[in-house]
Protein backbone atom coordinates (compact mmCIF):
# COMPACT_ATOMS: atom_id res chain seq x y z
CA UNK A 1 0.00 0.00 0.00
CA UNK A 2 1.26 3.20 -1.24
CA UNK A 3 3.09 5.62 1.86
CA UNK A 4 1.03 8.71 0.27
CA UNK A 5 -2.46 9.06 -1.18
CA UNK A 6 -2.55 8.01 -4.08
CA UNK A 7 -4.94 10.89 -6.25
CA UNK A 8 -7.86 10.05 -8.62
CA UNK A 9 -7.87 12.57 -11.51
CA UNK A 10 -12.39 12.66 -11.18
CA UNK A 11 -11.60 13.91 -7.73
CA UNK A 12 -8.16 15.93 -8.12
CA UNK A 13 -8.34 19.89 -7.77
CA UNK A 14 -8.03 21.51 -11.24
CA UNK A 15 -4.62 22.21 -11.68
CA UNK A 16 -3.69 18.51 -10.64
CA UNK A 17 -6.78 17.61 -13.28
CA UNK A 18 -5.66 19.13 -16.26
CA UNK A 19 -1.65 17.15 -15.98
CA UNK A 20 -3.48 13.60 -14.97
CA UNK A 21 -5.54 14.16 -18.14
CA UNK A 22 -2.52 15.01 -20.28
CA UNK A 23 -0.73 11.72 -18.63
CA UNK A 24 -3.99 9.51 -19.45
CA UNK A 25 -3.69 10.66 -22.61
CA UNK A 26 -0.12 9.44 -23.64
CA UNK A 27 -0.82 6.20 -21.55
CA UNK A 28 -4.36 5.74 -21.54
CA UNK A 29 -4.14 5.50 -17.92
CA UNK A 30 -3.12 7.43 -15.09
CA UNK A 31 0.07 5.18 -13.88
CA UNK A 32 0.31 4.52 -9.85
CA UNK A 33 3.60 7.04 -9.84
CA UNK A 34 2.07 9.97 -11.10
CA UNK A 35 -1.18 10.23 -9.26
CA UNK A 36 1.41 9.34 -5.80
CA UNK A 37 3.45 12.67 -7.26
CA UNK A 38 0.27 14.40 -8.23
CA UNK A 39 0.09 15.13 -3.66
CA UNK A 40 2.07 18.49 -4.98
CA UNK A 41 0.69 19.71 -8.13
CA UNK A 42 4.10 21.91 -8.32
CA UNK A 43 6.22 18.41 -8.64
CA UNK A 44 3.63 16.53 -10.81
CA UNK A 45 4.02 19.59 -13.41
CA UNK A 46 7.77 19.56 -12.94
CA UNK A 47 8.03 15.90 -13.54
CA UNK A 48 5.71 15.62 -16.24
CA UNK A 49 7.30 18.30 -17.82
CA UNK A 50 10.62 17.07 -17.43
CA UNK A 51 9.26 13.77 -19.27
CA UNK A 52 8.07 15.67 -22.29
CA UNK A 53 11.23 17.55 -22.84
CA UNK A 54 13.30 14.57 -22.37
CA UNK A 55 11.10 12.77 -24.68
CA UNK A 56 11.76 15.20 -27.40
CA UNK A 57 15.19 15.77 -26.68
CA UNK A 58 18.15 14.60 -29.09
CA UNK A 59 18.86 11.05 -27.47
CA UNK A 60 15.78 9.55 -28.26
CA UNK A 61 13.60 7.65 -26.35
CA UNK A 62 15.20 4.31 -26.82
CA UNK A 63 18.55 5.70 -25.47
CA UNK A 64 16.41 7.43 -22.65
CA UNK A 65 14.70 4.16 -21.66
CA UNK A 66 17.67 2.21 -21.64
CA UNK A 67 19.48 4.20 -19.38
CA UNK A 68 16.35 4.46 -17.07
CA UNK A 69 16.66 1.00 -16.38
CA UNK A 70 20.07 0.76 -15.80
CA UNK A 71 19.57 3.02 -12.51
CA UNK A 72 16.19 1.35 -11.79
CA UNK A 73 17.82 -1.67 -11.28
CA UNK A 74 21.01 -0.17 -9.43
CA UNK A 75 18.79 1.81 -6.96
CA UNK A 76 16.27 -1.42 -6.84
CA UNK A 77 13.91 0.36 -7.99
CA UNK A 78 11.34 -2.07 -9.26
CA UNK A 79 8.25 0.13 -10.34
CA UNK A 80 10.83 2.09 -12.59
CA UNK A 81 12.50 -1.28 -13.53
CA UNK A 82 8.96 -2.11 -14.83
CA UNK A 83 7.76 1.26 -16.54
CA UNK A 84 10.46 1.68 -18.56
CA UNK A 85 11.15 -1.60 -19.91
CA UNK A 86 7.82 -1.55 -21.15
CA UNK A 87 8.68 1.95 -22.51
CA UNK A 88 11.14 0.99 -24.05
CA UNK A 89 10.01 -1.73 -25.99
CA UNK A 90 7.41 0.71 -26.76
CA UNK A 91 10.49 2.90 -28.15
CA UNK A 92 12.00 0.18 -30.57
CA UNK A 93 13.96 -1.74 -28.24
CA UNK A 94 13.72 -5.56 -27.91
CA UNK A 95 13.43 -7.33 -25.02
CA UNK A 96 17.15 -8.31 -25.06
CA UNK A 97 18.34 -4.80 -25.71
CA UNK A 98 16.08 -3.64 -22.52
CA UNK A 99 17.76 -6.97 -20.53
CA UNK A 100 21.29 -5.91 -21.54
CA UNK A 101 20.50 -2.20 -20.50
CA UNK A 102 19.15 -3.42 -16.98
CA UNK A 103 23.18 -4.95 -16.34
CA UNK A 104 24.37 -1.74 -18.06
CA UNK A 105 25.40 -2.97 -21.26
CA UNK A 106 25.25 -2.72 -24.91
CA UNK A 107 26.82 -4.05 -27.87
CA UNK A 108 26.30 -0.30 -29.39
CA UNK A 109 29.52 0.91 -28.05
CA UNK A 110 27.79 4.82 -27.73
CA UNK A 111 24.78 3.01 -25.89
CA UNK A 112 27.19 1.24 -23.80
CA UNK A 113 29.25 4.54 -23.24
CA UNK A 114 26.46 6.21 -22.16
CA UNK A 115 25.49 3.65 -19.65
CA UNK A 116 28.60 3.18 -17.71
CA UNK A 117 28.43 7.04 -17.12
CA UNK A 118 25.29 7.28 -16.27
CA UNK A 119 25.80 4.25 -13.69
CA UNK A 120 28.75 6.10 -12.91
CA UNK A 121 27.02 9.29 -12.08
CA UNK A 122 24.58 7.28 -9.87
CA UNK A 123 27.33 5.15 -8.05
CA UNK A 124 29.86 8.15 -7.47
CA UNK A 125 26.94 11.10 -6.83
CA UNK A 126 28.45 12.91 -9.48
CA UNK A 127 31.88 12.48 -9.09
CA UNK A 128 32.94 12.20 -12.50
CA UNK A 129 36.40 12.78 -13.75
CA UNK A 130 37.78 14.12 -16.76
CA UNK A 131 38.17 10.77 -18.63
CA UNK A 132 34.76 10.32 -18.12
CA UNK A 133 33.93 12.76 -20.83
CA UNK A 134 36.19 11.83 -22.94
CA UNK A 135 35.09 8.50 -23.40
CA UNK A 136 31.67 9.71 -24.20
CA UNK A 137 33.06 12.28 -26.94
CA UNK A 138 35.27 9.85 -28.35
CA UNK A 139 32.18 7.75 -29.19
CA UNK A 140 30.44 10.60 -30.76
CA UNK A 141 28.78 12.53 -28.35
CA UNK A 142 28.99 16.20 -27.62
CA UNK A 143 27.93 18.33 -24.88
CA UNK A 144 24.36 18.62 -25.80
CA UNK A 145 23.94 15.05 -25.48
CA UNK A 146 26.02 14.93 -22.34
CA UNK A 147 24.60 17.19 -20.96
CA UNK A 148 20.69 15.70 -21.63
CA UNK A 149 22.35 12.07 -20.45
CA UNK A 150 22.59 13.78 -17.21
CA UNK A 151 19.21 15.37 -17.59
CA UNK A 152 17.57 11.48 -18.10
CA UNK A 153 19.99 10.14 -14.58
CA UNK A 154 18.51 13.10 -12.65
CA UNK A 155 14.60 12.50 -13.45
CA UNK A 156 15.13 9.08 -12.91
CA UNK A 157 17.03 9.24 -9.91
CA UNK A 158 13.27 11.72 -8.80
CA UNK A 159 11.33 9.19 -9.89
CA UNK A 160 13.00 6.48 -8.30
CA UNK A 161 13.11 7.92 -4.82
CA UNK A 162 9.42 8.44 -5.43
CA UNK A 163 8.37 4.90 -6.08
CA UNK A 164 10.77 3.40 -3.30
CA UNK A 165 10.38 6.43 -0.46
CA UNK A 166 6.32 6.11 -0.98
CA UNK A 167 5.93 2.11 -1.94
CA UNK A 168 4.16 2.72 -5.09
CA UNK A 169 2.24 0.17 -6.48
CA UNK A 170 3.25 -1.87 -9.60
CA UNK A 171 0.94 -1.02 -11.88
CA UNK A 172 2.96 -2.23 -15.11
CA UNK A 173 4.31 -5.74 -15.98
CA UNK A 174 6.64 -6.67 -13.37
CA UNK A 175 10.56 -7.43 -14.40
CA UNK A 176 12.91 -8.93 -11.84
CA UNK A 177 15.65 -6.76 -10.45
CA UNK A 178 19.26 -8.32 -10.93
CA UNK A 179 20.71 -10.30 -8.39
CA UNK A 180 23.90 -8.26 -6.61
CA UNK A 181 26.88 -9.26 -7.13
Amino acid sequence: MSRVQLINANEATEDRKAILNQIHGAFGVVPNMFRAVANSPAALKSMWGSFGALGSGILGAKLGEKIAVAIADRNRCEYCLAAHTVLGQNAGASALEMAAAQAGQSDDAQTAAALRFALKLVADRAQIADADNTELRTVGFNDEQIVEIMAHVTLNIFTNYVNLAFDVPIDFPKVNLRVAA
